[in-house]
This record gives structure tokens, C-alpha cells and sequence, in this order.
């Protein structure tokens, strides 16, 4: 999420561009918020090297990847599970589009993408068989009516 107290709000309504189109060139961006396209790249830049972008991305329609599936799965650990360690359990499962770790009762919270209900459930049961998990609970997406870009 963009902090306030580091971006001004031209280098807000870059990103936002960017966020929109990361393919926009300098003098389109320039265009849109007011400023010279060299002007713009000195900003990116900048923002580049402070980490306040953490790169460039392509978005794809999880459709034409065959992902016609969406889920989530909490997970409920026993003890005290690192982020490294979600990190290294949950990485090499390939229809793991996103851990993060949460609030409440679950201590994270799992994104999965997958082509088929069998493959929903063999990624789940992977996801069991990860140290320290002891229950899950999954909720599969039926619909999504807000996906604003780099959320």
C-alpha cells in the first residue's frame, strides 16, 4: 500500500497510471499528471530505487491460464510459524498465488488458483501436510466484484 508520508501526490498519480498500464510510456504518463516525460522517468526512477515501486508485472486473465478455480484456505498453526517458514512450506505449491499471515483466529491466509476441483483438493491436502498446520478452512470464490489493479 502507498504511504502518504513518502509520496507526493505526482508520484501518487504516477503509480496510479502505472498501475492502470504498467506498458505506459514516460510521455503518456507525462501527459496525464502534467509533467515532461524525462520528468516522469526521474520519478520512477527514484521511486525504483527507494522501493517505494517494487517492480513491473504483467496481469493475466487467471482464465486464459487455465485457473478456473479461486479459493482461500486459512490456516491454523500450532506454536509459532515465521513468515519465512509459511514462505518455504507454501511456496513450491504452484496453485499458491498468495500467503499472507492475519489477524484473528487463522494465522494465515492462503490465495489459490487452480484448473479443477481435484486439483483444489490435492492443493489443499498439500497445504495440510505443512509443518505446524493443524486445520484449515476453505472458501472458494464464486464471483469477484472489485479486483483493483496491484491490490
Amino acid at each position: 500500500m502507498l504511504n502518504d508520508s513518502f509520496m507526493d501526490a505526482l508520484n501518487r498519480a504516477i503509480v496510479e497510471r502505472l498501475l492502470l498500464d504498467g506498458r505506459a510510456t514516460y510521455q503518456e504518463i507525462g501527459n496525464a499528471v502534467g509533467l515532461s516525460a524525462p520528468a516522469v522517468k526521474r520519478r520512477v526512477d527514484l521511486m525504483l530505487a527507494r522501493g517505494e515501486i517494487a517492480g513491473f508485472t504483467v496481469r493475466v486473465d487467471p482464465q486464459a491460464m487455465g485457473w478456473i478455480l479461486e479459493g482461500y484456505v486459512e490456516i491454523f498453526c500450532s506454536g509459532i510459524v515465521s513468515p519465512a517458514m509459511l514462505e518455504r512450506e507454501l511456496g513450491p505449491i504452484p496453485e499458491v498465488v498468495r500467503v499472507s499471515t492475519v489477524t484473528g483466529d487463522a494465522d494465515a491466509m492462503v490465495h489459490i488458483m487452480a484448473s479443477s476441483m481435484a486439483e483444489i483438493e490435492s492443493t489443499v491436502e498439500r497445504i495440510r501436510t505443512a509443518a505446524h498446520v493443524v486445520k484449515t478452512r476453505t472458501a472458494l470464490v464464486m464471483s469477484r466484484v472489485i479486483d483493483r489493479p496491484g491490490a
